[in-house]
């Protein structure tokens, strides 16, 4: 599912991610290539922090690498452009971290990582 998400329905969301509730559109730049991505993805605000399902895994995921080498990303949610530090991978985190329609969402996907960072 994961190539096909990357060629027809990330091209999509590109367009509205960074501008609908539940929607980030995170921009990073590649550790190898030094191209500038932009990842749409699902997003929930957990007080200054945000969180960020793994559906495919860590080790999938490019853009979780890219992000934890640089330090951060920017993203735009909401229409806002928002810094975000301190990148950190939660595998099987405690509940409480993790707000509620996220761990619903985890839990029927089966996902048990996370990436959660700060607000700058």
């Amino acid at each position: 599912m994961r190539p096909f998400a990357t060629r027809y329905i990330n091209p999509v969301t590109r367009l509205f991610a960074g501008w609908i509730p539940g929607f980030a559109l995170l921009t990073y730049t590649g550790r190898k290539t030094g191209r500038t991505y932009h990842t749409p993805i699902n997003g929930l605000r957990r007080g200054n922090h945000y969180v960020f399902a793994l559906t495919y895994g860590a080790e999938e995921s490019q853009w979780v690498k890219n992000v934890l080498a640089a330090g951060g990303c920017e993203m735009r949610r909401m229409g806002r452009d928002i810094r975000l530090v301190e990148p950190e991978l939660l595998v099987d985190p405690d509940p409480r971290l993790i707000p509620l329609p996220l761990r619903i969402f985890g839990r029927l996907a089966r996902v048990t990582e996370f990436v959660r960072m700060r607000a700058a």
